[in-house]
């Protein structure tokens, strides 16, 4: 799985921009010209390997659609956003181009996109494709998707006659099997679950909260917030090793893991080709909640362009691109991430695939769903400091009744 799925930036200042140079995309119907038209296609997505596998699907899509000609345009992540806030201010965007389940929302908001019409909902796995809606109408269809999901040792667990963790698992069966797991004496851990916010916003959904309110203020100043950040912190030290021991260093999880060391380890999906063949047995589960399941997800789409003249040839493509066979047979071979289809005939192959065997959870996990706040420009300062208070508690260093309306007003601060 690629890592430029997860979404943590702002783009309120392509929102701003927006507004000030694109038209709105309530305007025009659809192709405002007949007989062959050429779309264009600005994207991320392909960068970095995939460029080939992206030209096979708009070969397939051409190849069906004689009278469209797709031109792509491919950017690196790290650039596409820059570029894209650029040409909205100017007009000048692609016909379809990637989004975000980070950007959507502002980009959306600024009334760049076309409303999509007509689309089969039931192609798409519903939690996701709602994300790329507004006000009930669908301005985007998503492309792929990651989430995190529970890696469990399961030689470890048959050692300590434990039962493996199922669907209906809540954090205090995840515990309890923690503290059974863990020998110290052994080097053996529980449990390992970075503390950090991409963690604690799951985790406040997770105990029935939301780490932002309704109103786009800290919502996580509150019992469910409360009882996330003693979840996170709660675990170090005593079924979980702590930053002292190496937690939270690059590869710490990973090597934890494969050395057969770790029994739960709660990481991405992107981890399961990184991991492979392991002298043990290990599997995977849908993570356990607190209240209620929330699996944190992040996902890619395609949007079109209000400004676009070929709206009917441009949503054609987005559709095929998002969910036709030929795009997931092409993604499944090569092994580029995942679409977030309905059909599970078509998803076959990958559920197929071992280890690890339990590959439905991946799919099973998106059933109820996380996605991370857009949290504006000053993200990177909000996320650290999430970090910084959760760390101070797991240290000891602070309590959750000190540390977290403390973090609630300074992240208020930051907020915009």
């Amino acid at each position: 799985m690629n890592k430029k799925l997860i979404a943590g930036a702002s783009f309120a200042a392509v929102a701003a921009l927006a507004l000030t140079g694109c038209s709105s995309g309530d305007g025009g119907g659809g192709d405002q010209t007949a007989g062959p038209v050429t779309i264009t296609y600005e994207n991320f997505i392909a960068n970095g390997g995939n460029e080939e596998n992206l030209q096979q699907i708009v070969d397939a899509f051409e190849d069906q659609n004689p009278d469209i000609t797709v031109e792509v345009r491919t950017s690196a992540y790290a650039d596409y956003f820059t570029k894209l806030q650029t040409d909205l201010a100017a007009g000048t965007e692609a016909d379809v181009f990637d989004v975000d389940a980070g950007s959507f929302a502002n980009i959306q908001a600024s009334g760049v996109l076309a409303e999509l019409s007509g689309v089969d909902a039931a192609k798409y796995r519903t939690s996701v494709l709602d994300v790329y809606k507004a006000d009930g109408s669908q301005y985007g269809l998503p492309t792929s998707f990651s989430d995190v999901v529970l890696f469990y040792n399961k030689d470890l667990f048959d050692q300590a006659g434990v039962e493996y963790p199922t669907a209906d698992w809540t954090w205090a069966d995840e515990m309890a099997a923690a503290e059974k797991l863990t020998d110290k004496g052994a080097g053996v851990w529980g449990d390992y679950q970075p503390i950090s916010y991409y963690e604690y916003y799951k985790a406040v959904q997770q105990a029935g909260g939301s780490f932002l309110a309704a109103d786009g203020t800290a919502g996580f100043d509150s019992d469910a917030g409360t009882a996330a950040a003693d979840w996170l912190a709660g675990k170090s030290g005593t079924v979980m090793p702590t930053a002292a021991d190496g937690a939270g260093t690059p590869d710490f999880d990973t090597n934890l893991f494969k050395d057969g060391k770790l029994a739960m380890w709660h990481t991405g999906i992107w981890m399961i080709s990184l991991v492979g063949d392991l002298p043990f047995e290990w599997d995977i589960a849908v993570e356990p909640g607190d209240t209620q399941k929330a699996s944190a997800v992040f996902s890619n789409a395609v949007v079109v362009s209000g400004n676009s003249e070929h709206k009917e040839a441009a949503q054609k493509w987005a559709e095929f691109l998002s969910s036709s066979k030929e795009m997931v047979e092409v993604r499944l071979a090569a092994g580029w991430e995942l679409p977030p289809i309905s059909d599970e005939a078509l998803l076959e192959p990958y559920l197929e695939l071992t280890p690890p065997a339990n590959r439905q959870a991946v799919f099973d996990a998106l059933e109820s769903i996380a996605i991370a706040p857009d949290l504006g420009a000053n993200a990177t300062q909000i996320q650290d400091a999430v970090g910084n208070a959760l760390g101070e508690i797991a240290a000891g260093r602070a309590t959750t009744a000190e540390a977290i309306p403390a973090l609630a007003a300074e992240v208020n601060a930051l907020l915009q």
